[in-house]
């Protein structure tokens, strides 16, 4: 899979018990990525359902990095992206499959706009239909509009004015982390992903800190792939509520002011208060005493600007 020639490209993949998904997603980077010098990098997160294996054995000419234990999503990328040899990173989830050399025309958008840092595709579900890959700045006004957005989405009403927008190029605050390109200079600049979030809003976190530095975030339709969604996080839906709550509070205290801090606490307290009243899962008690742990969550001022550094990650 690995070109002889030097990677313009270096596709990163981050693997965690996907068994069912990742020959798919490696059999299509195969068939369909030609055009381009690239590399293959898969970062295992210390995977128990003998996926590792497969790629190892079924993939040769792929870059296999086997961690001894599960890192997160962004710690897993940044791993990769230390290993990385191509003037562009892919980063790209073990759920997609390809349906087109989609490198080519990337790669071309990022070259003829150089005020553009990150590019993100148009996503499909697996029947083709139209899935949404962006989103707004994360905020209470940015976290209404998206849902807002998801709500037309749903609605038949509103699917055509949805397709109508997602089938422009356009600036976006946010692009899905399934599937995006971004300039490895600018991730080095950033530090990368922010390893504090285990999983969930590091692309908001990484878009943000790139438009803190004056970098335009691109959504493209000229291109697409098929996002399987969800495969490993459906199997644990409990232990990936927790997280979502804890990268959304860590990610409020980091860049949004403490009245929307504040307000976002309110909020779910009083959501999952109604919900404990409704239901016996005790997902929901754990929820408030992670919303009422302020020793590990304090409100405080946001760090506007400032990035995490991730020389630690590379040993």
């Amino acid at each position: 899979m690995n070109c002889d020639r030097t990677p313009l490209v270096s596709i990163i993949l981050v693997n965690y018990n996907g068994m069912d998904v990742i020959e798919n997603c490696l059999r299509s980077l195969q068939q369909f990525f030609q055009a381009i010098p690239y590399e293959a990098i898969v970062v295992d997160n210390a995977s128990q359902d003998g996926s590792p294996d497969l790629v190892e054995q079924t993939f040769p000419q792929v870059y296999l990095i086997r961690l001894m234990e599960n890192r997160g999503f962004g710690a897993g990328n940044n791993i990769g992206a230390k290993t990385a040899n191509g003037e562009f990173l892919f980063f790209l989830n073990t759920d997609t499959q390809l349906t087109s050399d989609i490198l080519p025309t990337l790669v071309t958008l990022m070259k003829e706009h150089p005020d553009v840092g990150i590019i993100g595709p148009k996503l499909l579900n697996p029947d083709g239909s139209l899935q949404l890959s962006t989103a707004w700045s994360i905020s209470i006004t940015g976290e209404f509009k998206t849902l807002q957005q998801l709500k037309d989405y749903e609605s038949s009403y509103h699917q055509a004015a949805i397709a109508r927008r997602f089938d422009q190029t356009h600036e976006v605050d946010v692009v899905v982390g399934a599937a995006f390109l971004i300039r490895k200079t600018l991730f080095e600049t950033l530090g990368g992903f922010d390893e504090s979030f285990f999983m969930y809003f590091e692309e908001s976190d990484l878009c943000q800190r790139a438009q803190y530095l004056g970098w335009k975030i691109l959504y493209t339709p000229a291109v697409s792939l098929i996002h399987i969604r969800g495969h490993s996080t459906d199997k644990i839906a409990g232990q990936m509520a927790i997280e979502y709550r804890r990268s959304q509070l860590y990610y409020y205290q980091k860049h949004r002011p403490l009245w929307e801090q504040v307000v976002l606490r309110l909020y779910l307290l009083f959501k999952f208060a109604i919900a404990t009243l409704r239901s016996t899962n005790p997902i929901y008690r754990t929820l408030i005493r992670l919303l009422l742990d302020f020793k590990q969550y304090p409100l405080k001022p946001p760090q506007h600007g400032k990035r995490s550094p991730i020389v630690n990650t590379f040993r």
